[in-house]
């Protein structure tokens, strides 16, 4: 699939910051993002924005989940991550769903070293999940659960 070009010039310039292999390694969790959405009933249109200076994905159009962002990890600087919102349920659902498939980093990131592949199943289903973690809430509220 091709890369899809960027819209916002800030994150641009922030994902050119990032040294070659690291750069590559987050490019293919950008693309994997807009292929959950894309794939994700409910999810709409992401827009790609920065958070805290970190790339920053929402569901701006349809407000069906919760924010997802990507960046480098500071230590070790072979690291990098997807974060979560840590007052959510998230990262500890991804635990029980995929134990010993991905490290995670307490309540609110999943880890990656820049030598390991990318569980891309696995993590699809996690983005897809956070992508519309607003909408189970509600849909849930509405059944009663």
């Amino acid at each position: 699939m091709k890369r899809r070009a960027f819209e916002n010039a800030e994150v641009a310039a922030v994902f050119a910051s990032y040294p070659e292999a690291l750069r590559e390694k987050l490019l293919a969790l950008r693309q994997l993002i807009f292929e959950a959405a894309l794939a994700t009933e409910g999810v709409g249109a992401l827009e790609e924005t920065l958070k805290w200076g970190q790339p920053s994905y929402v569901t701006a159009q349809t407000g069906s989940g919760s924010p997802v962002r990507i960046d480098r990890v500071k230590s070790p600087a072979t690291q990098y991550a997807v974060y979560f919102h840590c007052q959510t349920n998230l990262v500890a659902t991804f635990r029980e769903l995929y134990p010993g498939q991905m490290k995670f980093g307490g309540n609110r990131s999943i880890l990656f070293d820049q030598e390991d592949p990318i569980p891309r199943e696995a993590l699809r289903h996690c983005l897809s999940l956070a992508l519309t973690y607003h909408a189970r809430k509600a849909r849930n509220r509405r059944h009663g659960e």
